[in-house]
């Protein structure tokens, strides 16, 4: 990690006075009372999974609603948030969402050895609460979107540390309260863990065939979930999916071409993807850089695909800002995210119906830089792991600028 006075990385990882602190817990806490004022059950998203688990705590089948698009798993983990009054749930999901995008941050700062008490450490968060508008809608939403968000960073911190069973485990566990972070199997694939692979695979597949057996409707993940996936033929649904099979259609691309470019464009991220984790570099940026390209290659092709997804994503490329070779120093980086600034007025886009435009925009530039970087540009990383504040005298190397790759 290059952190000298020449470089940006040498302001970045210095300590951040009390003001910045104080600045970034007024938006968080201002954020988290606005959510708690104006949502019921901690918001729309989370009410679903919290109505299925009353549902099933009622006898009946949680699959009846469409919109409940979890495994068996999910719902008895959801069980206990049914059993609260909503004016508790009012308050403790948006605190609970907002702390666990927080710990996600930090998993990784720590990650790429990013000094906790850092500049970096305040404005990357703020930057996400303040000027990414999908984060705003998360913690609204209380969408269970914020598991993968505190899951991946944790898993590939604990990766960086050999404690890859570990690891596993934690995906593991994040794909049976929310499918969302299977692709990330084939990263233990690339590295050969075999043992994190199979609890990858193991723990939502064993825990959702136990709590199958407590619902009335043992197969109805197989029998109504999946379809519905596969065709997501929902008119509500649509009008916010971020992912080309959704949105060429509506621009006149006949839905099978559509399919195919998304499932082309996915092969294409993942092939890139396998390429950066055999490239150079530390190995805290491959694993951030590696997985990041699998979870937005599996964005493009999913059904459905929603722009608070790149929440997974993000905090794990901005925290290795501090890395000369890192894909957040390609403008492009920074381009892909002007769509999602909060309170710009975009002609013709600002409707809840088109608001998927933009998403795709993101998306898919995103994508396709994360790509392009794995491929042409990461060659340029440092080929040593070296952060601010590995060792025991970093921290006070770091923040003199003495730190040198």
């Amino acid at each position: 990690m290059a952190t000298g006075k020449s470089d940006i990385s040498g302001w970045l990882v210095r300590p951040a006075g009390i003001g910045w602190w104080a600045g970034l817990v007024a938006v968080l806490a201002a954020l988290t009372t606005h959510t708690v004022l104006v949502t019921s059950d901690g918001g729309m998203d989370n009410g679903i999974v919290v109505d299925a688990a009353r549902t099933w705590l009622d006898g009946g089948s949680p699959y009846d609603d469409e919109h409940f698009l979890y495994f068996p798993s999910a719902v008895v983990a959801a069980a206990p948030l049914a059993l609260l009054p909503r004016s508790v749930l009012d308050v403790l999901v948006p605190v609970a969402v907002v702390l666990a995008l927080a710990l996600g941050w930090v998993c990784a700062l720590l990650l790429h050895r990013v000094p906790l008490r850092s500049r970096l450490a305040v404005l990357g968060l703020f930057g996400l609460a303040a000027g990414f508008a999908p984060f705003a809608q998360l913690v609204r939403l209380g969408n269970w979107t914020v598991t993968a968000v505190l899951a991946l960073p944790l898993c590939l911190l604990l990766a960086s540390r050999g404690r890859w069973v570990a690891a596993g485990a934690v995906i593991g566990v994040a794909v049976a309260l929310k499918p969302l972070l299977a692709p990330m199997a084939l990263l233990f694939l690339f590295a050969r863990r075999w043992g994190a692979l199979a609890l990858v695979v193991l723990v939502p597949a064993v825990s959702s065939v136990v709590a199958a057996f407590f619902l009335p409707d043992p197969t109805g993940f197989l029998t109504q979930t999946l379809p519905f996936l596969f065709t997501a033929d929902d008119a509500f649904l649509r009008l916010y999916e971020a992912g080309p099979a959704a949105v060429l259609p509506r621009l006149g691309v006949p839905q099978a071409l559509a399919q195919v470019l998304a499932v082309a464009a996915a092969a294409v991220g993942v092939g890139c993807a396998y390429r950066r984790w055999r490239g150079p570099g530390p190995e805290p940026l491959r694993l951030a850089e590696t997985s990041a390209g699998l979870m937005l290659s599996a964005f493009l092709v999913s059904r459905p695909s929603y722009n608070h997804y790149l929440l997974v994503v993000l905090p794990l490329l901005f925290a290795g800002l501090p890395y000369a070779g890192s894909v957040t120093r390609r403008p492009w980086f920074w381009l892909a995210l002007v769509p999602q600034l909060p309170g710009v007025t975009w002609p013709w886009l600002e409707s809840g119906k088109r608001r998927a435009f933009r998403d795709a925009v993101t998306l898919c530039v995103l994508a396709g830089t994360v790509a392009y970087h794995a491929v042409r540009g990461a060659r340029d990383a440092p080929g040593d792991g070296e952060g601010a504040g590995r060792t025991a005298d970093g921290w006070r190397a770091a923040t003199e600028g003495a730190v040198r790759p």
